[in-house]
């Protein structure tokens, strides 16, 4: 029987030389996980001098910083279930904790002097990691492969984000499916930056606890300032990240550096491999990458599935998200949809959904609808072509998967993103997100008149809308995994997809 990463993580002090650095601009703290072991040990005693307990759960309303992971590590040794909420979308108040039934609530936001009483200031447990543990012999938890450890919590695209609670079971075989495909080990410094609030973040924390190699924890904000010090070999990041970061790179080339070496001046000189998924990849980016020696292995999943299907070293295929992963199993239904069944599911039912939720994607054989469009090769690996409500359909009746089309138009360089709506007979309208800095008119023009003609006539583009300014996660039209928001970016720009004469018109 394979081993529980999250008992063994809970009850054993790691007798291993890794580190937990967490930086940013202008601080950075590391120490070896023995000792983070001994401080989550001491705010786990905190914590049950506080009440908390097995059964209570704990959230967490914060940035990115040591005291986060020291929390969540801390309520698995109390079995405790950690509630992550990702920072501007909540507000640590009443309704929140009420809402969630948190026993504690710790957070990074300044709190009023009538905050709630569970509500308490995240900087406290720096104290409380500090005081030594004089509760007596310390007893592990244990945690069964279906209890739930945390709940996890949507992006969100629309309405309140559902919360879904993880199974232990979920998390053990995910790190041990993921262990055998890339052997992280004494050595490796897995670089994360992402919100902790993510659980799949957490992960590799739980990793570095386990298998002995470092984990460097930082923030989106200071990730391209810190990276190139901190010498990484594995990098975590969404698709947008790798464009950005590309973009970068290909600066450093027109100043005269060759190629390898500005891949080196950004992401330092140890990669070993790049990690993405959550969002679809550009696979120029994708190949730019493994031409400049940091192979980039894209995957899939959802937070209702976790980590499905993975591209890695010694089974790559272009253009696809991999083969599925150790304890999973790929079914296309009849509609084209991707279906996953686990062998340790991530749970088979919301905790926090509108009505109907849970219905439309959890099937009564536990088996995740995904709502995706995909197809299997011969060998296996899986091509995700869209997403299910993403098809329109035409006034001739033919229906229209979007996301190649607007996936074409993004790779042509002239815009950051592209989102395909069908508001009259006329044909298809995109609403393009420029680049930072400003659009060139002329460059989407021609962008324009190159996707068409690689496309079939149903597909032909009639008029392009620019944005007024780029989509972004502070102005809504990104989830924080910088995803397009399809029904946002279209309440927004209403108008002038509706005008004909608006934007610029196919020739």
């Amino acid at each position: 029987m394979t081993e529980s990463i999250i008992n063994r993580i809970v009850a054993a002090r790691p007798a291993h030389e890794g580190t937990i650095t967490v930086t940013g601009l202008g601080h950075r703290i590391t120490w070896p996980l023995a000792e983070f072991h001994d401080r989550a040990r001491a705010v786990a005693a905190a914590l049950r001098r506080r009440g908390i307990g097995a059964g209570d759960r704990v959230g967490i309303l914060s940035a990115n910083r040591m005291e986060w992971a020291l929390l969540d590590v801390a309520c698995l040794m109390v079995k405790a279930q950690t509630a992550g909420f990702e920072p501007g979308k909540f507000s640590p108040d009443a309704d929140l904790i009420q809402g969630y039934d948190l026993d504690l609530l710790y957070t990074d936001v300044q709190l009023p002097d009538d905050a709630p009483p569970q509500a308490v200031p995240i900087a406290t447990v720096t104290g409380d990691s500090q005081e030594a543990d004089n509760s007596g012999e310390f007893e592990p938890a244990v945690w069964g492969a279906t209890d739930c450890t945390t709940v996890k919590f949507t992006s969100g695209s629309t309405g309140v984000p559902k919360g879904l609670e993880a199974t232990a079971g979920s998390i053990d075989s995910s790190l041990h499916a993921v262990q055998s495909l890339f052997d992280h080990q004494p050595g490796d410094n897995i670089l994360t930056f992402l919100p902790l609030s993510l659980l799949q973040q957490r992960y590799w924390l739980y990793s570095a606890l386990y298998w002995g190699h470092d984990i460097t924890i930082t923030t989106y904000q200071s990730v391209f300032a810190v990276m190139s010090a901190i010498r990484p070999t594995v990098v975590m990041g969404v698709p947008a990240f790798f464009d950005t970061a590309k973009r970068h790179i290909e600066d450093l080339i027109a100043d005269g550096v060759e190629t390898g070496k500005a891949a080196q001046e950004l992401f330092g000189d140890r990669v070993r491999y790049l990690w993405t998924g959550s969002a679809p990849a550009d696979q120029a980016t994708l190949r730019f990458y493994t031409e400049a020696g940091l192979p980039l292995y894209e995957g899939y999943g959802l937070n209702e599935t976790c980590i499905t299907t993975k591209n890695h070293p010694g089974a790559h295929r272009e253009g696809s998200v991999g083969r599925p992963l150790p304890g999973k199993q790929i079914v296309i239904d009849d509609e084209g949809v991707v279906c996953v069944r686990s062998d340790h599911p991530v749970n088979t039912a919301y905790t926090y959904a509108a009505p109907g939720d849970s219905e439309r994607m959890f099937t009564p054989g536990g088996v995740v609808r995904t709502g995706d469009l995909g197809r299997l090769d011969e060998d296996g690996f899986l091509y995700i072509l869209g997403r299910a409500d993403d098809v329109i359909v035409l006034d001739n009746a033919k229906k229209i998967i979007v996301r190649p089309i607007e996936t074409r138009f993004r790779d042509t360089g002239a815009v950051a993103e592209c989102v395909l709506y069908h508001p009259s007979p006329a044909g298809l309208v995109a609403v393009v997100s420029p680049h930072p800095g400003g659009s060139d008119t002329a460059a989407i023009a021609e962008a324009l008149h190159a996707v068409n003609a690689a496309g079939e006539a149903d597909e032909r583009i009639c008029r392009v809308v620019v944005a007024a300014e780029p989509f972004t996660i502070d102005n809504g039209l990104l989830t924080s995994q910088f995803k397009p928001i399809r029904i946002r970016i279209a309440e927004r720009h209403r108008d002038l997809i509706d005008d004909p004469k608006v934007g610029i018109h196919a020739r």
